[in-house]
């Protein structure tokens, strides 16, 4: 078994807010729930949003396309949100990977995925607050309306980790097990290899443990993460305390960056 967002790397007493301006040759690794937008109680109720199509726009122009969705949702869902606004996309944590020119790299379902499907669909149907969520590459169960069977979620899901071999992704209010492979720190890298990101420098913004990877990756690139939400140990060098504060940020930058 192979578990990740589990852990971080360091625990400072408190972070600052991120420079008002970040360097020219930023580019924009953007998480979706939590981040560009409210984590809602169930994922199928969050959608598009006229103002943040806009701001993504904007973004884009303004950092000449460096800008990229990096989110454990998968890609229709992803393309339903932000109304294929964005190109440049990592879904599924990065299993799922579209770069700035449109292809789609995909990888192959691991062998315990059918397993894994089935048991978690038959746990979602001992509570009806729990949701399953199939990804294809990766089977999820939420247990944000049913809290009290967290603990017993997650015992679960190391269990058929365990036996599967899948990797065991914890989130917020939720399990995730997926096919080994590309994380949010190695869709970093694999888009900084690639134009438009060539040569720049990258910023990570995400409130997740999966977030994790990202800020590292970014770290380690010569950039930094930022941490959104509550006070954690983090290898994110700033904080923004909500999604409000991000989005006033990301307009900071649109407006004020040359472009």
């Amino acid at each position: 078994m192979t578990t990740t967002g589990s852990t971080a790397r360091h625990q400072p007493h408190d972070l600052s807010p991120p420079p008002a301006f970040p360097p020219a040759s930023a580019a924009l690794f953007l998480d979706l729930d939590g981040t560009l937008t409210p984590i809602m109680p169930r994922p199928e109720q969050v959608g598009p949003d006229k103002r943040r199509a806009m701001l993504m726009k904007r973004l884009a122009a303004t950092l000449h396309g460096r800008v990229a969705v990096v989110s454990g949702r998968a890609l229709d869902d992803l393309d339903r949100i932000l109304e294929r606004g964005v190109t440049p996309v990592a879904a599924v944590h990065g299993l799922v990977r579209r770069d700035a020119e449109g292809h789609v790299v995909t990888s192959t379902p691991h062998a315990g995925i059918p397993d894994a499907r089935q048991l978690l669909r038959d746990l979602a149907r001992c509570d009806k607050g729990l949701q399953f969520e199939d990804k294809g590459v990766s089977v999820a169960l939420h247990y944000r309306n049913a809290p009290a069977t967290g603990e017993a979620v997650v015992e679960a899901a190391e269990r058929i980790a365990r036996t599967t071999g899948l990797v065991l992704q914890l989130g917020d209010m939720v399990v995730e097990l997926r096919t080994p492979g590309q994380d949010k720190g190695q869709s970093v890298a694999a888009f900084l290899r690639e134009r438009p990101f060539t040569g720049s420098t990258p910023i990570f913004v995400g409130d997740d443990l999966t977030d994790e990877d990202g800020f590292a990756a970014a770290a380690r690139l010569g950039g930094y993460g930022i941490l959104v939400g509550e006070m954690r140990a983090t290898s994110a060098a700033y904080r923004l305390k909500d999604t409000a504060a991000v989005s006033a940020w990301l307009e900071g930058v649109a407006t004020l960056m040359p472009a």
